[in-house]
């Protein structure tokens, strides 16, 4: 088990180490995750908003407890490399960013993010020697395990009201001091912005796609410098619109012309373990 964990842990590295840019794709369950590895894919990611979604929570509503078991659904499900959202770290404390790491290594991630974000709408983000503070514990806790470990560190600014390019910057550096592997601030809002990230930095930046008008071709992010591309939530979301729009049709109109754009069962079966 902690041979193979390794082993997922050394290729996920090297995805990081690589010339390009690749793409995470996150999945929200293990049916999904098996999926995405069939597709392709080279390394797979949970998303905290497509949990909470699976449990019938809004983003944020899910304790670290559920957290840590859908990521391991998820990490049973595929032979990939797979590193987790894990919003804050369940806790304003180091310690607990801390602990949170310790706890997603234990149950075979590889990876994992620790942002700056506090939850509180009156205080949205932590201050930033706080912040750092924070992600120096993480850091302390990824190195303390048997393998690589990846660390991302994210700053919300850009989702969180703060949408101030030079502070985003600096927080990013400040966490690549601390010694986070891979930085990253969602929400960026075009391509010049994330040039300039990449070009501050000296680590791997993550481009967080899924925003609408936010998301760039992985041509492009490259072009920019960006190293990874994550999914976010939009590939659950994508499957929950085709959903509702499968349902409303029926409920409204008593059709199913949505079947002629599904997998058959036969289909989706292949994805699937025995």
């Amino acid at each position: 088990m902690m041979s193979n964990q390794t082993e997922k842990a050394e290729i996920f590295r090297a995805l990081h180490e690589a010339p390009g840019t690749f793409v995470i794709a996150n999945a929200w369950d293990a049916g999904s995750a098996r999926i995405l590895t069939a597709l392709g894919f080279k390394a797979l990611a949970t998303s905290s908003g497509a949990c909470a979604g699976v449990l019938g929570r809004r983003d944020g509503m899910v304790t670290r407890d559920e957290a840590l078991a859908h990521s391991k659904a998820i990490v049973d499900a595929t032979d990939l490399p797979v590193s987790a959202d894990l919003e804050k770290g369940f806790g304003d404390a180091p310690q607990a960013a801390a602990e949170t790491i310790r706890l997603a290594a234990e149950i075979g991630l590889v990876g994992a993010s620790i942002e700056d974000a506090t939850g509180d709408p009156q205080r949205p983000l932590f201050d930033a020697s706080h912040a750092q503070e924070r992600i120096v514990a993480a850091v302390e806790a990824a190195r303390s395990v048997s393998f690589p470990f990846t660390l991302t560190a994210r700053t919300e600014n850009y989702l969180r009201g703060n949408p101030d390019l030079d502070d985003t910057i600096r927080r990013l550096r400040s966490f690549e001091a601390a010694g986070a592997d891979v930085l990253m601030a969602p929400g960026l809002p075009d391509l010049e912005a994330v040039r300039a990230v990449c070009a501050a930095l000296s680590r791997p930046v993550n481009f967080m796609g899924g925003i609408k008008g936010k998301s760039f071709t992985v041509a492009a992010l490259s072009e920019a410098g960006v190293k990874r591309v994550s999914l976010a939530t939009s590939l659950y979301r994508a499957a929950m619109t085709g959903l509702v729009n499968a349902a409303r049709e029926v409920a409204d109109h008593g059709t199913f012309d949505y079947l002629d754009e599904t997998l058959a069962t036969p289909a989706v079966n292949a994805f699937m373990r025995g």
